[in-house]
């Protein structure tokens, strides 16, 4: 059994997509984090850290992003959302997801100007597809929901990050996006600054 804890539009969204990607049977479990529903003592019996997202696995715990990504990839490998038996292709993913989470996550707490520095870094090393190329993985699940909170937060002008523009609007179209927008919309989004 899985059970998805999740802040609507935080990065637990990325865990969100990917369950819908991998058809996965799951719960999920909205939390606030302007109402620091995280550090409630309940919360904080499952996840000690007080983050999301948190999956539970039959009762057990997973947290951190490229963890739980890494896990439902592996999971399912079905879905098509790591390149099994490639492991140069699955080290470039790793490496995606490293610096997603160390270096595009935090960025916008150094500041616009550095926000916009390192995502046109992303923006050139991405390319015209997708992170491997051609092939479809949990690291594009990952940038994709680091731009969206960037896109919709500070807005770059049209044009500013060509490749990056261009993956959100082929994530967009992806089923798995729609579902997790409508389901995470409907609960509201209740986003810190």
């Amino acid at each position: 059994m899985l059970r998805l804890y999740f802040a609507p539009g935080s990065s637990s969204m990325a865990v969100h997509i990917a369950l819908h990607e991998a058809g996965a049977t799951f719960e999920t479990k909205s939390l606030s984090l302007t109402r620091n529903e995280t550090h409630t003592q309940e919360f904080l019996k499952i996840n000690p850290a007080g983050k999301v997202p948190t999956l539970l696995v039959d009762g057990r715990p997973l947290v951190e992003v490229a963890g739980i990504l890494f896990y439902l990839a592996r999971r399912f490998p079905e879905a098509g959302l790591l390149p099994h038996g490639d492991i140069e292709a699955e080290a470039r993913v790793v490496s995606w997801m490293s610096f997603i989470a160390s270096t595009l996550h935090p960025a916008r707490q150094r500041g616009a100007e550095y926000a916009r520095e390192v995502f046109g870094l992303a923006d050139r090393l991405l390319g015209p597809e997708w992170v491997l190329g051609e092939r479809y993985s949990i690291a594009d699940i990952h940038l994709f929901r680091v731009y969206w909170r960037l896109f919709h937060s500070l807005q770059p002008a049209p044009g500013t990050y060509p490749h990056l523009d261009a993956l959100y609007a082929r994530m967009m179209a992806r089923p798995a996006i729609q579902r997790t927008i409508e389901a995470e919309a409907a609960v509201g989004y209740d986003l810190p600054p």
